[in-house]
């Protein structure tokens, strides 16, 4: 078996990296799905479950989102990093990736003010804090595996004053917005 061999999944095609965070996302998404759908049905019976997952996927999830934050700040030194891009995989992610991800999202958003509306003003409310779990998840997938452009370097302080005295010298100053006098 080839190196190469490794990184193939039982079908055959290319194993996608980070799987288990996209198994971890969708696991929570299914487990949130499940206790709010019982909960909606018999309140009486799961609704205390419902706030318990709800309240455990929202601070596990604000952790990840703060961690995946953390990530990409890191990576931003030289990667152009946008929010769309690395909490909603939005042109940084292989196709299965994001469609997994943000349908993860999409899910527990839809899950959450459903069962909300059905059971409102009850703990059951409390699902709408729930959403967190796949977007922190989504983001830090996407901060240690999404294809981000390369950043272009900024200009330092000398270099755009030597542009603005070069500009002055060839027959007007130019300021930074490119006006001239």
């Amino acid at each position: 078996m080839s190196e190469s061999d490794h990184h193939l999944d039982d079908d055959g095609e290319p194993a996608l990296p980070g799987a288990g965070i996209i198994r971890v996302s969708i696991g929570g998404t299914a487990l949130f799905t499940v206790v709010g759908v019982l909960g909606a049905i018999w309140p009486d019976g799961f609704a205390g479950a419902f706030l318990v997952v709800s309240l455990v996927e929202f601070l596990v999830g604000s952790v990840v989102f703060f961690l995946a934050f953390l990530r990409a700040v890191d990576r931003s030194r030289t990667e152009a990093i946008g929010i769309g891009g690395l909490f909603f995989a939005a042109g940084t992610a292989p196709r299965p990736a994001q469609r997994a991800l943000v349908g993860s999202l999409v899910v527990q958003c839809v899950v959450a003010v459903v069962v909300a509306w059905v059971r409102l003003y009850s703990p059951m409310a409390f699902g709408i804090l729930a959403p967190m779990w796949a977007l922190g998840f989504t983001g830090l997938w996407v901060a240690a595996y999404g294809t981000f452009p390369e950043r272009t370097p900024e200009p330092t302080r000398a270099a755009r004053r030597d542009a603005d005295r070069r500009a002055h010298k060839a027959g007007g100053s130019a300021d930074r917005r490119g006006r001239t006098d």
